[in-house]
């Protein structure tokens, strides 16, 4: 589609099934090109109803909860890991989240990151449409795959670009990553090799602070058939950042999550804590490592997934990449309370939660989002649903 105005507004397309089984489309405008054209008015379909607009959140009081990752990985300090390791429990069990500082990821990896996603979003809509294959999948993989129900839905004020990283046979995947800027595949390759031996590691420290075997987590995600899926989170200026949100309220159909973010102070994401919401403090050259779904049923709860959204700001732009680590779609998991002799995990009836398929759980959590609270999701794994 040629640009033939100033004001020319583009559009992704969503794909969805009406409350009559039919196939609809939808129309999306493209908000960082809403926002390239400086517009002042919002389009409606991105206004949110009053009771979902975004309330003032709370300053976090004190240090927001920290890991450092050369202390949880020193096996000759064994004070200084110690203290880690009980962080670790507390953080898991009360956020849901926390920041990861030392994390071993070289930062001109990491540098490459950034200046690959800058590349790709500085480039026109077109042109990153002709960049990005599309794959019809419950992942929703490409550029622009907005998670859409119907037409009346309030949209989030955001771009995506998703690509699925691993297994690396899954041919799946291929067909998205962006052609352009030339070594957005190679960097990002290169940052998940790092990324994943960090969320590795962090499995294994939650599971030792659980009491469980160390690997009692680490052996759900087979390192040639567990799923990695890539999200880069765009977040464009807004004229009227207290009518919208970059991202609604949910928590994470994944096992962990490991996000990193553009170099700004500016802070948009938010995590509810003791029902209020508080504002998440990013300081550079951290990660974001967040407990998702699939790890709050495997640790029947002790590890408590984060409910979390995204607000946006007036004259910033911002990004985010998240790696969704997952066990293998058909791989099946529960509460893992012990170590079986023959390395299968037990699970008992009594427990809060069930043992469920992975792919049957990330069906139904995209079937019900968006939710109004985290037991919409989580219900799908409880014994007491």
């Amino acid at each position: 589609m040629a640009r033939t105005e100033q004001n020319e507004i583009f559009f992704h397309e969503a794909s969805f099934i009406d409350e009559n089984g039919q196939p609809q489309t939808h129309k999306i405008p493209v908000v960082q090109e809403l926002a390239r054209q400086g517009i002042q008015q919002l389009p409606q379909c991105f206004v949110r109803p009053q009771h979902e607009r975004p309330s003032p959140s709370l300053p976090y009081e004190g240090p927001f909860p920290t890991i450092n990752m050369a202390n949880l990985l020193a096996l000759e300090e064994p004070v200084h890991r110690s203290r880690e390791l009980a962080k670790l429990a507390r953080y898991a069990e009360e956020w849901g989240l926390f920041m990861l500082e030392n994390h071993g990821i070289d930062e001109e990896v990491v540098r490459s990151v950034k200046d690959a996603v800058d590349g790709f979003f500085s480039l026109g809509f077109e042109e990153k449409k002709l960049s990005v294959g599309t794959y019809t999948s419950v992942d929703n993989l490409g550029y622009g795959r907005n998670y859409v129900k119907s037409r009346g839905q309030s949209l989030e004020w955001i771009d995506r670009l998703t690509v699925r990283v691993a297994p690396a046979r899954d041919s799946e995947g291929l067909h998205v990553w962006p052609r352009k800027p030339l070594n957005f595949r190679e960097v990002m390759e290169k940052y998940v090799n790092e990324a994943r031996r960090v969320m590795d590691d962090m499995l294994v420290g939650l599971a030792e602070v659980l009491g469980l075997e160390r690997l009692s987590f680490l052996k759900f995600f087979e390192p040639n058939e567990s799923v990695i899926n890539m999200r880069v989170n765009y977040y464009a200026p807004c004229p009227r950042p207290d009518l919208v949100l970059g991202i609604n309220p949910h928590s994470d159909a994944s096992g962990l999550t490991l996000s990193l973010q553009s170099d700004t102070t500016t802070q948009g994401l938010q995590v509810l804590k003791n029902n209020e919401w508080v504002t998440v403090t990013w300081p550079r050259g951290t990660l974001l490592v967040m407990v998702g779904d699939l790890l709050e049923i495997m640790s029947n709860g002790r590890a408590q997934s984060a409910w979390h959204r995204v607000v946006t700001q007036k004259d910033v732009e911002r990004f985010s990449v998240a790696l969704f680590y997952n066990p293998p779609l058909r791989a099946q998991i529960g509460p893992v309370v012990g170590d079986g002799g023959d390395g299968d995990e037990e699970v008992s009836n009594e427990l809060n939660y069930k043992k469920v398929v992975v792919e049957d759980y990330v069906q139904n959590y995209y079937k019900v989002a968006p939710a109004k609270e985290k037991e919409d999701f989580i219900a799908f794994a409880k014994t007491n649903k």
